[in-house]
């Protein structure tokens, strides 16, 4: 039972740390939501929308600069809302050419403002679109998350300490006449002591791989579901695992954890056991 509750409180900031991990791999392919939409006027004719592109491709802080034509965009709005009997009813194409700008990567918040900014002010532009907000939110939330699971990591270590501690207390107790004896022929505290330390080293131990166990098995169950959704939107995206040095790093955690509230334990209550 004390595995089990140890293997438990180890696995749920774990399986945070996979669910902040993986959030962050399919935010990394979000790059396309800070691009900046500039719709031109419908006046604007396909030469003068190359001949801006080439205006604002020269600009530092761009990185790239993406001509969609009007009828490109018609084209793919026929193919992708299936309403094509119903646009071909139009006696003309109503979008207009867009530009798809893409800022440099040394941006900072206050120069995306200005580049907002001035390429709402280019005489050919009508309106200007960007995503950004949304991204930054998450992105905060994120963060937010990881504050919080470092924090819950922290109870929980000192909870795990506690349910190590109360086991060898219990445990002391019940070898006390055991452990008169062994002072009684002159065994030290750390002596007495030391085989505690190692039934608590075990209990970490096991709850550790344990909890790498209900870790795999969550993956394992949610493989499947998030295979189907990614499919849904044609993504290559997979859950990613825990790695190596992660897995190493919770077995680790468990042995120090158990070590700590054993020995903790055994020096508290070792003191008050002495022969008669």
């Amino acid at each position: 039972m004390t595995v089990l509750v140890i293997g438990v409180t180890l696995a749920l900031p774990a399986a945070m740390h996979l669910v902040i991990k993986n959030a962050q791999v399919l935010s990394a392919s979000w790059n396309n939501a800070l691009d900046f939409s500039v719709y031109l006027r419908t006046d604007v004719s396909l030469e003068d929308a190359q001949r801006l592109v080439n205006i604002v491709s020269q600009r530092a802080d761009v990185e790239s600069v993406k001509l969609v034509s009007a009828d490109d965009a018609l084209q793919e709005f026929r193919e992708q809302s299936g309403f094509g009997e119903a646009l071909d009813h139009l006696s003309r194409n109503p979008l207009p050419h867009t530009l798809v700008v893409r800022p440099g990567a040394a941006n900072t918040e206050v120069s995306m403002g200005l580049l907002n900014e001035e390429l709402g002010n280019l005489p050919e532009a009508d309106f200007v679109q960007v995503d950004t907000e949304w991204v930054q939110r998450f992105h905060a939330i994120l963060e937010i998350l990881e504050r919080a699971i470092a924090i819950g990591g922290g109870l929980l270590a000192a909870a795990i300490i506690v349910i190590i501690g109360n086991t060898i207390r219990l445990d002391i107790q019940n070898r006390r006449e055991e452990i008169e004896v062994t002072k009684l022929i002159g065994a030290s505290n750390a002596f007495v002591r030391r085989p505690f330390l190692y039934i608590g080293m075990w209990y970490g131990l096991g709850g550790g791989l344990l909890a790498l166990a209900l870790v795999r098995y969550g993956l394992y169950a949610l493989e499947d579901p998030v295979n189907r959704l990614s499919g849904l939107y044609s993504s290559a995206f997979s859950v990613l695992a825990l790695s190596l040095s992660e897995s190493l790093i919770i077995a680790g955690t468990g042995v120090l954890l158990g070590l700590l509230g054993s020995w903790i334990a055994a020096a508290r209550h070792m003191r008050r056991i002495e022969p008669r």
